[in-house]
């Protein structure tokens, strides 16, 4: 299986510098970045969270875990819980259960991003699936999701 075509389109589109990268199953983003010889601190991981009801994408780099109180209070939400397998699946049905790109999916969905992933120079992505990434600019991967930057993680 190859990167999701709709994130290959969406680069392609914006014009952006990207490079696919492919290895064998990887099913956590700390796997990827050994597989691809790279710091977890440059892998960005998505959890994805329901707050009062609402998915939300949190973008976090793979050395790290998110902080569930703090999510809370950053979103002013009275509970927030990890999205269950069934519920990945209805919201993100364009990727594995797992393998969620880095990229805003829909209007619908808030993307938040933990201020310890910013960096410069490259940053991976998963690429849909447990077998793909997408080695990128971190700069163009910011404006490209225009992320609400926070910081709501700690070391894992």
């Amino acid at each position: 299986m190859a990167t999701a075509t709709w994130v290959r389109e969406e680069l392609d589109r914006r014009g952006i510098a990207y490079q696919e990268l492919h290895h064998t199953d990887a099913y956590t983003a700390s796997e990827v970045a050994q597989k691809e010889h790279v710091s977890g601190h440059r892998v960005a991981k998505v959890v994805c969270v329901m707050a009062d009801g609402r998915p939300v994408e949190l973008v976090l780099p793979a050395s790290r875990r998110v902080d569930l109180d703090r999510v809370g209070e950053l979103l002013g939400a009275r509970g927030v819980r990890l999205a269950t397998e069934p519920e990945l699946c209805r919201h993100f049905t364009d990727c594995e259960p797992g393998a969620i790109p880095a990229f805003r999916h829909w209007d619908g969905v808030d993307v938040m991003m933990d201020g310890h992933l910013c960096c410069g120079g490259d940053i991976f992505i998963l690429g849909g699936t447990h077998r793909d990434a997408i080695r990128m600019q971190f700069d163009d991967w910011f404006a490209l999701v225009n992320p609400r930057v926070e910081l709501f993680t700690e070391l894992a």
